[in-house]
């Protein structure tokens, strides 16, 4: 499965964005690596390097790979709606993603892991494939013989999960339900969508 796999704290840095989740190195240097620094002189981005910088910090964010990332794009523009916020809607649909959202692991790449080693199931059956999309009614779980797993079981008791109006979660049960697709302002990510449409339109 293709993934980024490369150092965090230099592509967070490189946005100004916490992509990956808190940074404490992005705290000490607000500013895009280098090796002059802060002082560097920096040219002004032209329109193109502004949408393609958007575009890239979407697919850093969702951790998914340049074809896979057209083709959800393609998928967009073939749906009803706005395009922008039907692309980001499929990635929040994705079962990494909701696995993360729902707090089952901290980070999307530790959801991803998760649902690789066949730990979470999608209607009571194991689903080991991160970029599954969801459907509005589809039960997302913990598998049972994973339910004692420590990685887990931390998760859920920190303070990952969001609350989210399109999912719900029974935390007895280590269950959660895919309600809906997120509507636009329930998707907390600083990611201006229009500017990927804008550069797709080119």
């Amino acid at each position: 499965m293709a993934r980024y796999i490369g150092p965090k704290s230099k592509i967070a840095r490189k946005f100004g964005d916490p992509i990956f989740g808190s940074d404490k190195v992005l705290e000490k240097k607000a500013y895009p690596p280098g090796m002059h620094g802060a002082n560097k002189r920096r040219r002004k981005q032209s329109e193109y390097g502004i949408q393609l910088k958007e575009k890239q910090k979407a697919k850093y964010t969702y951790g998914i790979l340049e074809r896979q990332f057209a083709n959800m794009f393609e998928k967009a523009q073939r749906s009803k709606g706005v395009t922008g916020e039907v692309l980001l809607q499929l990635l929040e649909s994705r079962l990494d993603n909701v696995v993360f959202r729902m707090g089952i692991a901290p980070t999307r790449s530790g959801a991803r892991q998760l649902v690789s080693h066949r730990h979470i199931t999608v209607n009571s059956k194991v689903v080991n494939i991160p970029s599954y999309t969801l459907r509005p009614g589809d039960l997302i779980g913990v598998r049972e013989k994973s339910k004692s797993l420590e990685a887990i079981s931390e998760s859920l008791s920190g303070t990952h999960r969001s609350a989210s109006s399109w999912l719900e979660w029974d935390s007895t049960e280590m269950t959660g339900k895919f309600l809906n697709r997120p509507e636009r302002e329930d998707i907390p990510e600083n990611i201006k969508e229009q500017l990927i449409v804008e550069l797709y339109s080119k």
